[in-house]
């Protein structure tokens, strides 16, 4: 969840927000303004200290980290690790000024925030989530039936940023339309009830998500993903290049014990929400299986699950090039490895 972002308030799953901003789904979690947890079994001289910022609160979203922790992938690995939960605006930002040694954030706020910030030095170590969970939904049925069929219509989003507003931009493109084609309205996070109460034609969330919450609550609704339509790349893991040159071992025990966590998750969904239960307070655990189980194709994508896929990087360069988000890159190989 990504592409959070990561996010005035994002994702980013969540930039996801979130996700930007990664990638954001919620499954009744507690909506607590920060919460920070250790990974490493406590006190440990004999462990290297680590932490990733995830830049939203507790959520099902983060089940690789959690199934890590809990299983003791970390541990083994020769990792203290702490989680950083919490909504924040420039996660990748905490991490340029030291706050988090990695960050969980999707490959276009990366691009954005370089382009911001040449001196940024930063690379994805990891593209967990392989697909952009973003989609814009509409009743099935609605009278739009393709992306053009948006035109003149009232489409909701949460605000002209983070991973909804780009996935936005994103379908509007392959639909051959513009912003001034359509009537958006920013609703915050409340595409649900602005569907429910017919206050909009449309609404941009995540796929992992609202479309669930939409058919819980007996409206049957028609998707169009971002990813059916433009490879943009999502939620990964981010370092600096500094930690990712000078401590290239901590780096490779950190995204492979996640990867064998995100493994885990994939094979057995319900063990990992029983795992999560601990992490995320209040969970409902019957949606947080509904969103788990839907996000486990986001996951795998194509069947590489933390690889970065040159081709996506491409497509997401050109794609904010050509919506005037950033300049265009003459070093975009630095900005990703599958080392």
């Amino acid at each position: 969840m990504s592409v959070n972002r990561r996010i005035a308030v994002t994702l980013k799953f969540v930039s996801l927000a979130l996700l930007s901003g990664i990638f954001l789904v919620a499954c009744g979690q507690a909506n607590t303004p920060s919460d920070t947890t250790n990974a490493g079994g406590g006190s440990n001289n004999a462990l290297k200290s680590i932490s990733i910022g995830l830049g939203y609160n507790p959520d099902i979203q983060f089940a690789p980290f959690y199934v890590a922790q809990s299983k003791g992938y970390y541990k083994d690995a020769g990792l203290n690790v702490t989680f950083n939960h919490g909504i924040v605006t420039d996660l990748i930002g905490t991490m340029a000024a030291g706050k988090n040694n990695f960050v969980f954030a999707s490959g276009d706020e990366l691009l954005v925030a370089h382009d911001k910030n040449k001196s940024l030095q930063a690379v994805d170590v990891s593209t967990i989530f392989q697909k952009y969970p973003v989609s814009i939904i509409v009743p099935k049925d609605s009278s739009i039936k393709t992306l053009a069929d948006l035109k003149g219509h009232t489409i909701g989003e949460p605000g002209p940023f983070g991973a909804t507003h780009t996935g936005l931009l994103a379908l509007l493109q392959a639909g051959k339309l513009s912003l001034s084609d359509v009537k958006v309205q920013s609703i915050g996070f409340n595409q649900v009830a602005a569907m429910l109460s017919h206050k909009v034609d449309a609404v941009v969330g995540y796929s992992n998500n609202e479309p669930l919450q939409l058919e819980r609550n007996g409206l049957n609704v028609r998707t169009f993903a971002v990813s059916d339509y433009l490879p943009l790349v999502s939620n990964g893991i981010i370092t600096t290049q500094d930690t990712y040159k000078n401590q290239a071992q901590t780096v490779h025990a950190f995204v492979n014990a996640t990867l064998k966590g995100l493994k885990d998750v994939i094979a057995d969904p319900q063990k990992a929400v029983d795992i999560s239960k601990s992490y995320v307070p209040g969970m409902n655990t019957d949606q947080a299986l509904a969103v788990l189980k839907s996000t486990v194709p986001i996951y795998q994508g194509n069947g590489k699950p933390g690889y970065n896929d040159k081709a996506a990087w491409e497509a997401t360069e050109k794609f904010l090039v050509a919506q005037k988000m950033i300049a265009p890159l003459d070093n975009l190989s630095q900005i990703y490895t599958n080392n």
